[in-house]
């Protein structure tokens, strides 16, 4: 049994395997829950991150016997992780077919059409001359995707057209597919389509889903309002919920596949909702980030347990809080960038609470050194911020009046996560969406 009968759960021994520095705060909430906890982290530029919060390995492999649970929290592990779950093993992480999912777009889109989702058009191109005369011949309004494997400080080279006949795209891929050749070699265009982008994910326990599923809202960009360049994530606001029209038009499609595969942790699937239809556009099949610190917010069951329990294919009643949980990405320079030399100015500086309160404090790239935060790595991605309410503005309250207990030197986040709520929910009810 996963916990004793006056409710204590057991202790069992977990191990984090990472490419970058990506899922120490949920290893330092297992470990606060009791649970032995190590982590491995491939990256030689976040060498120091976590130091003082977690215990750290060089060798993960030594350590998969030690492990009762091993927790992979990247893409690019799959076909490990199906070798240690044929093995017997009990791994939290992903699988050859889901790394497939999100690493080929075309792949994952093909999926999506093939269990009958609503997909937008688009085209596939390893070559940049060919997809400029395809814009030529075929005036829109596109999105620039980089597809396949793609390194982490590429990925923001995303672009939204905002031209109906496609001629900022066209502008862009001309004057720059030298640049663009040599570090996405393999890109989409998807047609553009207007609505409200909402995302809707769910934990599996490699045989189907655990309830409630997660309904959120991403702020990608730098800058209050949508502006500036993509940086992976710059909050979240989500919220817990049954079953909705969103989840069994999409994600609840892909259960059988993902059982057959035996996928094991949080999947998401990002969308396009309108007046015609919901439009599926990419899988994240694995934690995200920062939305795992933003569920350990609103996830009042034990992480350690739960973990346990759907890496063995338990069914497990996920106690999670009502109202809206919010997440707000705090950084220095040179995020979303990476630049030694402004690197040198911020690493190792201290982070100042103002009052010895932690609440809603999550980790980035920091470490603790004589019971003092600090700036770690090489990112300058340094906190999560979090909080919760009733209602959005209840939320938008707490996770504000948390960051005002920070100091900081040069510290930046945006102001507005969750703001685009109000219209966003009118227009998801106005078009019939129980969301």
């Amino acid at each position: 049994m996963a916990a004793s009968a006056n409710g204590n759960t057991e202790k069992r021994k977990f191990l984090f395997v990472s490419l970058e520095s990506l899922s120490g705060d949920l290893a330092w909430q297992i470990k606060k829950e009791g649970h032995q906890v190590r982590i491995y982290v491939r990256s030689d530029k976040d060498a120091d991150v976590y130091d003082g919060f977690l215990d750290k390995v060089t060798d993960w492999k030594q350590f998969t016997d030690w492990a009762d649970v091993i927790v992979f929290d990247d893409v690019g592990f799959g076909s490990i992780a199906d070798e240690l779950r044929s093995q017997g093993k009990l791994v939290v992480g992903g699988s050859s077919y889901t790394d497939k999912l999100e690493e080929d777009r075309e792949f994952g889109q093909s999926e999506m059409k093939k269990m009958g989702m609503l997909t937008l058009p688009h085209w596939d191109f390893s070559d940049y001359d060919s997809a400029i005369k395809f814009i030529e011949e075929n005036p829109g309004r596109y999105v620039y995707k980089p597809s396949g494997s793609v390194q982490s400080d590429s990925k923001g080279l995303l672009f939204l057209g905002k031209d109906d006949d496609g001629k900022d795209l066209h502008e862009i891929l001309r004057s720059n597919k030298k640049v663009l050749q040599k570090r996405v070699e393999q890109f989409q265009l998807q047609k553009f389509a207007q609505g409200v982008e909402i995302a809707v994910g769910a934990f599996f326990n490699g045989n189907d889903f655990i309830y409630p599923i997660n309904v959120n809202f991403e702020h990608k960009k730098l800058f209050p309002g949508d502006i500036g360049p993509y940086t992976g994530e710059m909050g979240t606001l989500m919220y817990w919920a049954p079953s909705n029209t969103i989840f069994r038009t999409t994600l609840e499609k892909m259960k059988d596949e993902l059982a057959k595969s035996k996928y094991v942790g949080y999947i998401d699937i990002n969308c396009i909702a309108n007046a015609r239809g919901i439009y599926p556009l990419e899988f994240t099949a694995r934690f995200g980030y920062p939305t795992i610190s933003v569920q350990i917010e609103g996830i009042t069951s034990e992480w350690g347990d739960f973990l346990y329990s759907i890496a063995k294919g338990e069914n497990y009643e996920l106690k999670t809080k009502k109202g809206f949980q919010i997440g707000v990405v705090c950084s220095t320079p040179p995020f979303p960038y990476s630049d030694k030399n402004e690197m040198a100015i911020y690493h190792d500086l201290s982070i100042i609470f103002k009052k010895p309160n932690l609440e809603g404090v999550h980790l980035g790239d920091v470490k603790l050194v004589e019971d003092t935060w600090r700036i770690a790595g090489y990112t300058g991605y340094a906190l999560v911020v979090t909080g919760c309410g009733t209602t959005v503005e209840d939320a938008r309250k707490q996770v504000y009046g948390r960051l005002d207990n920070i100091l900081l030197q040069n510290m930046f986040f945006r102001t507005d996560i969750g703001l685009g709520w109000y219209e966003d929910s009118d227009k998801l009810q106005t078009w019939g969406y129980s969301y």
